[in-house]
């Protein structure tokens, strides 16, 4: 435009560039973005970190190794939120595997993942008399005339999921609440997309806010992923679990519309989603290994590992040892009938991907069967 001023246009040019770049920072990738990038040096370093830890594969048995042996002739009713959510199928089998080496009776009953449906199956667990019920992936508060009643019993309940927490709960009265962490597992898959995107991704996180443990994992996840400022949150996919079939698929290709390339990773509470998700990234011509690189942050059901080992829509999971909490249950419950306190016990958190799973199509510590088998033998 006016060649007798080289300097001046260079200058400017200079200044136009470093305000692209400070753009760029400010507002996270765009599409292609990568390693050069990356706006969180910092975050980074302390993400890579954390995941290395994370997908360490061995790991000792920290658990119990002392407590009662087994109280015979008790019967234990699993209140499901969902059959249809693999974790709570999950633990429902460790419950019934477990129970068999104590010689006590289990029935599930399956709530069909609607408050309705949830409350009739907790008004049944309760007539039936049981000596101990399960919350199995639902609010007891939601269920609170129902809580009411078994705690009048004198029944206990052990949750899974129940509350936000690990361990004994007062309100709601819970023997005890069994989880890894909420706040280590949102911490861990949030990091892991930091650390594999090299600090530039566009997200999506899929969710059901329904579920009060659900939503609140979500909103750590994105407090998460927000501190590095090369990660920019595309969406926040609200579904809830019973409907993500129906659901997601159709969410799935109105996203891929609105945001192409710049879609880079994916987050969920519940590695379903990426279930439903693939015929949508398949029929767009995804690729099965990614983009966009998804991560379950929970509950490594065996579908999940078999997405990872087989390079389809799902690069990684952070697992709940879902076997082992069953058994944990079953231990949780002994001590109450026992009259001893909780175990306190809460699983460390795991990252398992294709290069750590070795083909396995579950994560749990190495050694809690034959540590809890020998409590119980006494």
């Amino acid at each position: 435009m006016y060649p007798n001023r080289k300097t001046t246009v260079t200058a400017a040019a200079l200044l136009a560039a470093a305000a692209a770049l400070a753009v760029g920072c400010e507002r996270g990738p765009q599409a292609g973005a990568g390693p050069s990038d990356a706006g969180c040096p910092a975050t980074l370093a302390k993400a890579e970190a954390a995941v290395r830890q994370a997908e360490n594969t061995d790991v000792p048995w920290t658990g119990p190794t002392t407590g009662p042996a087994a109280v015979p002739g008790r019967t234990i009713v699993y209140v499901a939120q969902t059959m249809t959510n693999p974790g709570v199928a999950g633990v429902a089998k460790g419950v019934e595997q477990a129970a068999k080496v104590t010689g006590w009776k289990v029935r599930v009953i399956d709530g069909g993942g609607t408050p309705a449906g949830i409350q009739a199956a907790l008004s049944q667990a309760v007539t039936l008399k049981p000596s101990g019920i399960v919350i199995g992936g639902f609010d007891p508060r939601l269920t609170s005339q129902q809580v009411a009643r078994a705690r009048a019993a004198g029944i206990p309940l052990v949750g899974w999921h129940a509350v936000d927490s690990p361990g004994p709960s007062e309100n709601p009265k819970l023997f005890t609440n069994i989880t890894t962490k909420v706040g280590d597992v949102a911490r861990i898959s949030a990091d892991w997309i930091i650390s594999r995107s090299k600090g530039g991704a566009g997200a999506v996180l899929f969710t059901d806010d329904s579920i009060p443990f659900a939503r609140n994992k979500a909103e750590l996840i994105k407090r998460e992923l927000a501190t590095c400022s090369g990660v920019r949150l595309l969406a926040y996919v609200n579904i809830p679990i019973p409907d993500a079939s129906s659901r997601t698929p159709q969410e799935v290709s109105s996203l891929l519309s609105r945001f192409q390339d710049e879609w880079t990773y994916s987050v969920a509470i519940n590695d379903l989603y990426f279930a439903d998700a693939a015929p949508a990234l398949r029929a767009a011509g995804r690729p099965g290994a990614g983009p966009p690189f998804n991560i379950g942050a929970g509950d490594g059901d065996p579908s999940a590992f078999q997405r990872i080992n087989s390079e389809q829509f799902q690069a990684a999971t952070v697992p709940e040892p879902l076997s082992q909490q069953g058994w944990q249950i079953v231990d949780e419950f002994n001590r109450a009938f026992a009259g001893r306190p909780a175990s306190g016990y809460v699983a460390p958190v795991h990252v398992a991907t294709a290069d750590n799973s070795s083909g396995a199509t579950s994560w749990n510590p190495s050694g809690y069967r034959e540590a809890y088998e020998k409590i119980w033998r006494g």
